[in-house]
């Protein structure tokens, strides 16, 4: 059996009855985020280190702020804000535009521009197990509250959510609940966290296919069926020119406006990288393979020093922003389900390696897009030539495949892949029935 995790959005039924008791554990779990911020931000300046999650649980167990959840809802807070310093910390060198995570909290000013007060938003609250009491026949979930809003003993120890999902949704086996705050609706909101157990499926073939990550076509997939595709990164790349430009228009870094863009930016990554690993894995169902070969990036950044890489501004900026790790984790839970074993192998000298007759050679790529052997005459696009290089894992010297494709086999696969752009509402499509317009 395999374990999946599913997470369920619900509509809370009795939310004026909850509503209450939901915004003060949001604003408290801003609050406890400010205090560890403040924190780590004091350590930083004063060792260069950013402490990780666990070192700022051990310091803040004890914090007023800390009592204003549950125990594990308090740790989920810290855990974000330790995830979001390290991300930080990884792209501060190569990204001039890379800020460590901010305060959280929303100011008023008055009609001279003079800040009158300032708020702390709703944000996002997290139960684990320990502070969920679920009850499947009646649709209610009891979700344990912090220590500092318990009014009354023990008949006011939770907040008792009705709710209601979309039909033919099953909630069982609830690991998480996390309660957002839909700032457009003004109203709290469930996601249900639950944990499945699927047959293991069975592989849908034999065959191998290569995967190469990059900046201009963010993937490249060849296929051992002789077809390949691009899946070029104009969408990452559009609102990561439109959003850093709308969020330096507003007035205050930290305000709604700016938080509200972050967080649409956001969610459009991942919904193109969701979009993505579903399209390669029905592709790959599709093409009876099962296994997919990934190229493994962890020489991208830096080099063999541990010195940051520079690929040019625009490049630096790109490449910190494209998060591949996170591309190649959702491509292996989605691949995983349908019986597909993603491996990552080494992507070391395939962009300059020609697939067709295995020459070496770094001017044969003679633009960005195309390659061009000087040996066997063959050119083809220079990122499906990875792909194949990376499918066939030319770097593994047992690999049976490890030679030249015979001299049968035809090339145009390679010179004129298939290309899919990102639609928002339909995902993936061929390039012909895409109508681009502005984020």
């Amino acid at each position: 059996m395999l374990d999946v995790h599913r997470t369920h959005r619900a509509k809370i039924l009795n939310h004026s009855q909850v509503e209450e008791s939901l915004d003060r554990h949001g604003w408290s779990a801003s609050k406890l985020w400010n205090v560890a911020n403040h924190h780590s931000r004091e350590v930083w300046d004063e060792t260069g280190k950013i402490p990780d999650h666990g070192d700022l649980k051990g310091e803040l167990k004890t914090h007023p702020k800390y009592k204003g959840l549950h125990s594990q809802s308090s740790q989920r807070v810290l855990e974000e804000l330790a995830e979001s310093f390290n991300s930080w910390y990884g792209k501060r060198e190569s990204d001039n535009r890379a800020n460590p995570p901010g305060y959280r909290k929303k100011n008023y000013y008055d009609n001279n521009g003079n800040r009158v007060h300032e708020e702390h938003p709703r944000s996002t609250v997290t139960w684990k197990q320990k502070g969920i009491r679920h009850d499947i026949k009646n649709g209610r979930v009891r979700l344990s509250k912090g220590a500092n809003h318990k009014e009354h003993p023990r008949a006011w120890e939770y907040i008792l959510v009705k709710y209601e999902t979309r039909p033919g949704v099953t909630v069982e086996n609830l690991q998480q609940v996390r309660a957002v705050y839909d700032k457009a609706k003004g109203r709290w909101e469930l996601h249900l966290v639950c944990k499945d157990e699927i047959k293991t499926p069975s592989s849908p073939g034999n065959e191998t296919a290569g995967v190469d990550l990059g900046i201009c076509n963010f993937s490249a997939v060849a296929y051992s069926t002789e077809e390949a595709d691009l899946y070029p990164g104009n969408r990452l790349k559009q609102d990561g020119y439109y959003f850093p430009k709308e969020i330096a228009k507003c007035d205050d870094a930290g305000g709604e406006r700016a938080t509200r863009l972050h967080a649409k930016w956001s969610e459009r990554r991942t919904h193109f990288f969701h979009s993505l690993a579903k399209h390669i894995v029905e592709r790959c169902v599709e093409q009876e393979v099962g296994r997919i070969n990934v190229g493994k990036l962890a020489g991208v950044r830096e080099d063999e020093n541990g010195e940051s890489k520079d690929w040019g501004k625009h490049g630096n900026l790109d490449l910190h922003g494209w998060a591949f790790d996170r591309f190649t984790k959702i491509l292996t839970y989605k691949a995983k389900v349908e019986g597909i074993e993603v491996v990552e192998v080494s992507e070391r000298d395939t962009s300059k390696t020609c697939c067709v007759c295995g020459r070496e050679d770094d001017s044969q790529r003679v633009e960005r897009g195309l390659y061009v052997c000087e040996s066997c005459d063959a050119a083809f696009n220079a990122d499906v030539n990875g792909a194949e290089n990376i499918r066939l894992n030319i770097n593994q010297s047992n690999s049976e495949s490890s030679g030249q494709l015979s001299g049968d086999r035809s090339t145009g696969w390679l010179a004129q892949p298939g290309v899919y752009l990102h639609d928002l509402s339909r995902g993936f499509q061929p390039r012909a029935e895409v109508v681009d317009c502005k984020p």
